[in-house]
């Protein structure tokens, strides 16, 4: 398509199906256009900024668009309005990117169901009444269901991948400080990373290049070749049946194509520990980030969220230095790992999507936050649909900086699954 005829096929389905999936909760489609025509312009001179120019992008409402609400799905900010674009949203747009509008989150990032009581549910496009995931719930759901080519979204312990996960579409979470972070509002500052979801690991690679102003550039891998260390839980994590199923099929695939295979944990990682490590340092920077508003107006914070935040801050001094004592271990640790392996693989999340009615799994970020407190580049891949008609998904980490070898990686991965099909909605 031209960028055009790409800009008007995305706003007319933001028109069609965005009403009932909640996915975009502010659109700039008269700015959008403009930019659209101006990419059209340059195309037509045969001067297109970058290979990304007049793709069509959704941002999450933690990552300022200059003019737009910046609110990270907190009611306190509803009005705010951001007078600068993030790091991550100019360089998208001196490359050419046309910004469609904010997408739906988590309230405040810590979460993954995206059922926001402000700004309301955003459902999975492939299953109404079910969770796309979190905290960038808005991001995977608008990519899955076609409404944008690429959407931004944030990651402490899993949030871009597990809405990718759950919504059946491609996800990288970079290397820490790959991409700046510089006008997120942050929910953890020592644990965020910025990172694109797409339907397709070329287009991932395309927009990270952007995004990292660094060359990103995949090669053809050779199964074959590599060594990867498979990490399943060892009966420590629960799985559900479908994605023990599926993850099995992409061990017995991967074993078909020749790649040496041994099984993995990740030393100095403890789920249950880990977890809650990571969940009391992302309580307590939240707190610090928001300790302005929270004194000014502390009803636009949800209950939950205040009681969260609370918990971490009344926690004992000690037990916060133990919980940044212990992700740090983690990261030394990890380096011995990729002595050992080109890449780790394993399941994104435990389960597929589940309903908004259904417990929320304490398990969700189990094999999702060690690429994150470990510093690691890691991108979730579509693998297949299971028995009960939703998504699969595995995940491919590879060494800090590897970014490139990482998605090269997942797409080699991506050849043996099929890109994601899109759902029907």
């Amino acid at each position: 398509m031209t960028p055009i005829e790409r800009f008007q096929y995305y706003r007319d389905r933001i028109q069609s199906l965005n009403p009932q999936l909640n996915a975009f909760v502010s659109l700039r489609f008269e700015e959008a256009e403009a930019d659209a025509e101006a990419s059209q312009q340059r195309h037509d001179n045969g001067r297109a900024l970058s290979p990304i120019d007049g793709w069509c992008i959704g941002v999450k409402a933690n990552i300022a668009v200059k003019g737009m609400p910046h609110h990270a799905g907190i009611a306190a900010y509803k009005d705010v309005i951001a007078p600068e674009d993030a790091v991550a949203v100019a360089r998208l747009r001196a490359a050419g990117a046309v910004i469609l509008g904010i997408v739906n989150m988590h309230e405040g990032a810590l979460g993954a169901t995206t059922d926001n009581e402000a700004f309301g549910r955003t459902q999975n496009p492939w299953k109404h009444g079910y969770t796309p995931g979190g905290s960038s719930g808005g991001s995977g759901s608008a990519v899955s269901a076609t409404l944008c080519d690429v959407a931004l979204g944030s990651d402490t312990m899993g949030s871009v991948r597990i809405p990718s996960a759950y919504c059946g579409v491609q996800g990288h979470k970079p290397t820490t400080h790959l991409v700046p972070d510089d006008g997120v509002i942050a929910l953890s500052y020592t644990l965020d990373h910025v990172g694109p979801h797409a339907r397709s690991v070329d287009e991932l690679a395309a927009v990270l290049a952007v995004l990292s102003d660094q060359a990103v550039v995949t090669q053809k891998v050779d199964l074959s070749d590599l060594r990867i260390g498979i990490w399943d839980g060892a009966g420590d994590v629960a799985l559900d049946g479908d994605v023990e199923a599926g993850f099995a099929n992409v061990v017995a695939k991967l074993k078909s194509a020749g790649a040496s295979l041994e099984s993995v944990t990740p030393p100095e990682y403890l789920y249950g520990k880990s977890r809650r490590a990571g969940l009391l340092i992302s309580e307590c920077e939240a707190a610090e980030v928001h300790a302005e508003k929270l004194a000014e107006n502390p009803d636009g914070f949800s209950p939950l969220f205040r009681k969260l935040m609370a918990w971490g801050v009344a926690r004992p001094a000690q037990e916060l230095k133990d919980a940044y004592a212990h992700v740090k271990a983690v990261r030394d640790a990890a380096k011995a790992v990729f002595e050992r392996f080109d890449f780790v693989i394993a399941p994104t999340a435990p389960q597929n999507a589940f309903s908004f009615d259904a417990d929320v799994p304490a398990n969700q970020a189990d094999f999702t936050a060690w690429a994150d407190f470990a510093a690691l580049p890691a991108s979730a891949v579509y693998t297949g649909v299971s028995e009960n008609g939703l998504p699969l998904s595995c995940q491919v980490m590879g060494p800090e900086g590897a970014d490139a070898r990482t998605l090269s990686a997942a797409s080699a991965l991506e050849r043996l699954f099929g890109q994601p099909p899109a759902p029907s909605i």
